[in-house]
């Protein structure tokens, strides 16, 4: 068994420039607390490609978790985050960005990806708090698992 850790990335030009309250960081904080992750880095950065694949390459290095980013994922002109993020992955997770936009009827617009870096886990969400809790449900009953495969410390499915 390995130690559930998990890093949240905010990213969003209005609450990096203060003007806008994180809820949505806060409130995957919260879920992530609730589900027995223990959040060990929280980062708000301003939205852009080189500032997702900027903070993502520092946060995934040399752990070991999830790292979930919140805001950035939608259809503005400045949601770059999975611009930022196909840049950093190793391998990709589709199947994790599936299930989280079929959480939801307006999950079909969210560009949310999902992917390796390393031995981290990165999961784009929503900047809304709900849509980024309730894409995160959808695939939190696997994050453990995910997290002991990455680690190589798990070589049978738990349903086994």
């Amino acid at each position: 068994m390995v130690d559930l850790q998990a890093k949240v990335l905010t990213v969003s030009d209005r609450v990096s420039d203060g003007t806008r309250e994180d809820t949505g960081g806060a409130a995957i904080i919260s879920r992530l607390g609730d589900a027995g992750f223990e959040v060990v880095e929280h980062r708000v950065i301003a939205d852009g490609v080189d500032e997702v694949i900027n903070a993502l390459t520092y946060m995934a290095y040399g752990f070991n978790g999830v790292i979930v980013t919140t805001g950035g994922t939608g259809f503005s002109p400045r949601d770059q985050t999975p611009e930022g993020t196909k840049r950093v992955l190793d391998r990709s997770a589709p199947g994790m960005a599936e299930a989280m936009r079929s959480a939801n009827p307006l999950g079909r617009l969210s560009r949310n990806v999902a992917g390796i870096r390393g031995g981290a886990l990165i999961l784009n969400t929503p900047g809304s708090p709900s849509g980024a809790v309730e894409m995160l449900d959808a695939v939190l009953d696997a994050l453990p698992h995910a997290v002991e495969l990455m680690a190589g410390k798990s070589v049978h499915h738990p349903n086994q």
